[in-house]
């Protein structure tokens, strides 16, 4: 997992050669202004989706993991809160290979960080998390989904 700026998200562009096409697409996007959707930037490898999702306590938001995909999270609209487990530390439960996500209801995150607009974060297939924990009814976001 990766907490940080913006504008520090170029110094990670050598974990993965497709991070750097997400600095490319936010330096020639203005994200904030673009609709809720689903936006092909290289076909299944990558893409953004723009959405706008209900706010969670913290016992609502569902841990939750990707076998395939990178997430980079964009808060835009307020603050968010994710819950963080680490995949090892987390029971079996069923993969859905076509949504590439395996949800784990019920189970508390161990630990917390918080994004405000104009920081990333960003959560590997070891990295469970638990998004939208927020005190705002509805938080506009991208999720970056990149090929692992």
């Amino acid at each position: 997992m990766i907490i940080d700026t913006l504008d520090n998200l170029s110094k990670y562009e050598s974990l993965n050669p497709l991070f750097k096409d997400v600095v490319d697409f936010l330096a020639n996007n203005d994200i904030s202004s673009m609709e809720n959707g689903k936006y092909q930037i290289k076909g299944a490898d990558l893409f953004v989706n723009i959405t706008t999702a209900k706010g969670k306590t913290p016992d609502e938001a569902v841990l939750e993991t990707h076998n395939k995909m990178i997430d980079i999270q964009i808060p835009l609209s307020a603050s968010e809160t994710f819950g963080y487990t680490p995949l090892v530390n987390l029971p079996e439960a069923e993969y859905n290979s076509e949504k590439d996500i395996t949800k784990i209801p019920g189970l508390p995150a161990e630990s917390y960080v918080t994004c405000h607009p104009g920081m990333f974060a960003v959560f590997f297939p070891q990295d469970g998390h638990a998004p939208c924990v927020s005190s705002e009814p509805e938080i506009r976001k991208a999720i970056f989904k990149v090929l692992a």
